[in-house]
């Protein structure tokens, strides 16, 4: 039986632990050895996804301190795998003892106990978005390979609800200057305003995520099942609470003709490049030197303390009202989870991308 809580290649990440357990670790296996690396350039990734940061995010009092057990010696990665934990220190588990006799609305609570008979119904378990902790420490040890080969990410939250940023007001900068990653301040202040409007009424909100990525070489990924965009998409939806994800122009191609989607290719700087990227960096399965431009669609949070209708496990339907410390918006701290998703599957196709011509194979092994 696939275990699943393993994903790459080469560049491989399997994560454990649950929301209420002792803690969360994650193993990355492939790094390879010389990789400057110690746990401050894990904590300022985990710093942007820990909760307590604002008023729209968890009161969790948890500082998601990491350590790393293996892997690196003196300051550098061995190339043996690299073991990371972070101690769970502020879990109130007796918040979530009630929902142990019914389904949450919008939780995997029924489908856990139909697949295994049993559940860990404290804050989700495997299903809780801490889980990402793991995932976010092995996004920052990809894109510190990344970044040695002059690849960049910029990430932030296009959309919260109704409110969308304004391409005419973007500025990069403003992304880290309010707590919802917008790269607008209008917008910000427009999304702020939504999200007190859904706190007074005990909702919640959802929103977009958008995440773009220079730097990569032509012809990463493969064209049939190991597309890079097919991939970017299996590691994004495998988010919890992600509901789209779109590549470039993504649902608007399907409004578009021939003529105005394809990008025209032109000589720009000796180079063959794209007058346009509608394709947002891919083409057949593999990246095309322009930027990868990548959205993730997040649902509203689930856990909401407004009265909601479900059932229990004796068969009666009954209303409930979801007490506990939830975020009444997933998607700013969920940015640094899309950015480390990418990160690794890029890497991961990075890594296979070497062995793809015969030429450079030999090419290397002719240098060593």
């Amino acid at each position: 039986m696939a275990a699943g809580s393993t994903y790459g290649n080469i560049f491989k990440v399997t994560t454990w632990g649950e929301s209420h357990g002792k803690g969360i670790g994650v193993v990355v296996d492939g790094c390879p050895a010389g990789l400057s690396l110690c746990e401050a350039d894990i904590q300022k990734f985990l710093d942007r996804r820990k909760p307590g940061q604002s008023k729209f995010t968890t009161q969790r009092n948890e500082d998601d301190a990491v350590t790393i057990l293996s892997g690196v010696f003196e300051g550098r990665t061995t190339g043996t795998p690299i073991s990371m934990l972070v101690y769970n220190k502020d879990q109130h588990s007796k918040d979530y003892s009630e929902i142990a006799s019914y389904y949450r609305p919008g939780h995997a609570d029924f489908c856990f106990d139909e697949k295994y008979g049993f559940r860990d119904y404290r804050g989700g378990g495997r299903s809780s978005g801490r889980e990402t902790i793991a995932r976010v420490a092995a996004g920052a040890i990809a894109s510190k390979i990344l970044q040695e080969m002059g690849v960049a990410f910029l990430s932030y939250t296009r959309s919260i609800g109704p409110v969308s940023i304004e391409p005419s007001r973007f500025d990069a900068a403003e992304i880290a200057n309010n707590s919802l990653y917008m790269p607008d301040a209008v917008a910000a202040k427009e999304a702020g305003d939504y999200l007190n409007q859904c706190m007074r009424n005990t909702n919640s909100a959802g929103g977009v995520c958008e995440c773009i990525v220079t730097g990569l070489p032509v012809g990463l990924g493969d064209p049939v099942f190991e597309k890079i965009d097919a991939n970017l998409a299996k590691a994004i939806f495998s988010i919890g609470a992600v509901k789209g994800f779109e590549i470039g122009d993504g649902f608007d191609a399907a409004r578009a003709t021939g003529l105005t989607n394809n990008d025209a290719f032109c000589i720009r700087d000796g180079k063959v490049q794209k007058k346009t990227n509608h394709s947002g960096g891919t083409l057949g399965g593999m990246t095309d030197g322009a930027p990868l431009i990548l959205k993730a669609a997040f649902k509203p949070t689930p856990s909401i303390a407004a009265t909601q209708q479900t059932v229990n496990k004796a068969g009666e339907e009954i209303d409930i009202s979801i007490h506990g410390r939830h975020d009444p918006i997933i998607v700013p701290r969920a940015v640094v989870v899309v950015e480390s998703m990418a990160a690794i599957t890029i890497a991961d196709a990075l890594f296979a991308n070497m062995s793809a011509r015969l030429d450079r194979v030999i090419d290397f092994y002719k240098n060593v």
